[in-house]
């Protein structure tokens, strides 16, 4: 009988085959999800309805609803105007490297605030800043995904971090002391690797960017209300929702929020155009470039949503712990490979990590707590990083219209990086008990 993960890692293989044949990558995740639930043993009614069940579930909805407003303020922030009065902003802070800053700041503070899909968010900004001198998409990709990522080993306000604290009980405050350094390796990774072969040509490009006024301060406003909104919404709404929609309270607090600032838009281009039906509104989802994204999206989320109906990955789990191989390694490589089936921190988190706190309390096993945990989210976040259903690395790369195995190539360096800090702060950290 073929193993749990064998069957994973060719159904992995032929969805990245049918992309390579043109097949568009949210119909292949789709029918990736449909052939994992044939061969987890599922007749054809269940898996059409385990099919039936994704495509209508809220979380799918919710995500489609909130990324055509993402597209839509993307599209408003990245007129020519706006973008410029932006960016002109940001190298003015940065000075004679205020390309290069610009490059690096503006995903990573996008990334301070958890949203599906948020390197879509950034990615017209990384455009903007990167593209005046015919940058190739495969490196503003590279930058736009990386530095998106560089707050999610720690940040508490990420649905992984708390998952994770939760399964380790680990307080934030040992939680965060463990995790920490790895935000400076990944931005000094991201700038040696992404940015600093590119700085002489930022700097040379750096003319001609002074030009501002208050303009680029209410071109702003529609992303404050949405970073807001996920501070000030969930209190509110949480008491005002069932307990089987607590789940999607960050989400709907989202969508609240990204409405309020898409009517910020809709009356500065009334005022703008004089029509009250202004043609620019939403034009960018009727593009090939909207449209791909949302269907990426949606493949996204089917995806998930069958291989959790399928029942393989823990399956997958367990026959790498049976499988007689060191424990340090399993707890290396159990987080790795949810991370690159799910895509998520929150799916490494939430089914790897029991089985590592496992086999961390096995008869036998030497492995502290903090050691653990570094190495365990470490290798499980560097998966995420890697993984092709991840939605960040879709979005960004739908959106730049880049190659994803060029995309890869550039980001594979930053990640050996961090997964080298990964073992060596382990390896402290072990040496010292912790």
């Amino acid at each position: 009988m073929m193993p749990a993960i064998a069957k994973i890692l060719i159904v992995f293989v032929s969805m990245l085959a049918l992309t390579r044949l043109k097949i568009q990558l949210g119909l292949a995740l789709v029918l990736g999800g449909v052939a994992l639930n044939f061969w987890a043993g599922m007749p054809f009614l269940v898996t059409l309805a385990n099919l039936g069940h994704a495509l209508t579930s809220s979380e799918v909805w919710l995500l489609m609803a909130i990324t055509t407003l993402i597209i839509e303020l993307g599209r408003f922030m990245t007129e020519k105007r706006n973008a410029d009065e932006i960016i002109a902003a940001t190298m003015r802070w940065g000075g004679r490297h205020g390309r290069a800053a610009s490059l690096m700041a503006l995903p990573a503070v996008i990334g301070l605030i958890p949203m599906p899909g948020g390197a879509l968010f950034s990615a017209p900004f990384v455009e903007k800043a990167g593209d005046r001198d015919g940058s190739d998409p495969e490196w503003m990709s590279a930058v736009n995904y990386w530095f998106r990522h560089v707050w999610e080993y720690w940040w508490p306000m990420y649905p992984g971090v708390i998952v994770a604290m939760a399964i380790f009980k680990m307080d934030a405050r040992a939680f965060i002391a463990a995790q920490f350094l790895y935000s400076p390796v990944a931005v000094g990774a991201g700038y040696f690797f992404l940015i600093h072969p590119h700085l002489q040509r930022l700097m040379d490009a750096h003319g001609g960017d002074s030009v501002h006024s208050r303009r680029a301060w209410f071109v702003a406003v529609p992303l404050i209300v949405t970073l807001s909104s996920l501070f000030v919404l969930p209190p509110l709404l949480k008491p005002l929702l069932p307990h089987g929609f607590q789940e999607s309270v960050r989400m709907l607090s989202l969508l609240v929020g990204l409405v309020f600032a898409v009517g910020i838009v809709f009356f500065d281009e009334v005022r703008q155009s004089g029509s009250l039906l202004p043609r620019t509104m939403f034009s960018s989802l009727v593009r090939w470039k909207g449209l791909n994204v949302l269907a990426s999206l949606c493949g996204v989320l089917v995806f998930k949503v069958m291989l959790d109906t399928s029942g393989l990955l823990p399956l997958a789990s367990k026959d790498l712990v049976m499988s007689g191989i060191p424990i340090v390694v399993a707890v290396a490589a159990l987080p790795f490979l949810a991370g690159i089936v799910t895509g998520l921190a929150l799916g490494f988190a939430g089914t790897a990590f029991p089985l590592v706190v496992g086999l961390m309390g096995a008869e036998g096993s030497d492995l502290t707590p903090m050691a653990t945990l570094v190495l365990a989210y470490g290798f499980g976040y560097m998966g995420m990083m890697l993984s092709p259903v991840h939605l960040c690395l879709l979005v960004t790369k739908d959106y730049f219209e880049a190659p994803m195995q060029k995309v890869y190539w550039r980001v594979l360096p930053c990640v050996l990086c961090v997964l080298v800090y990964c073992i060596m702060a382990h390896t402290v950290l072990a040496m010292l008990g912790l």
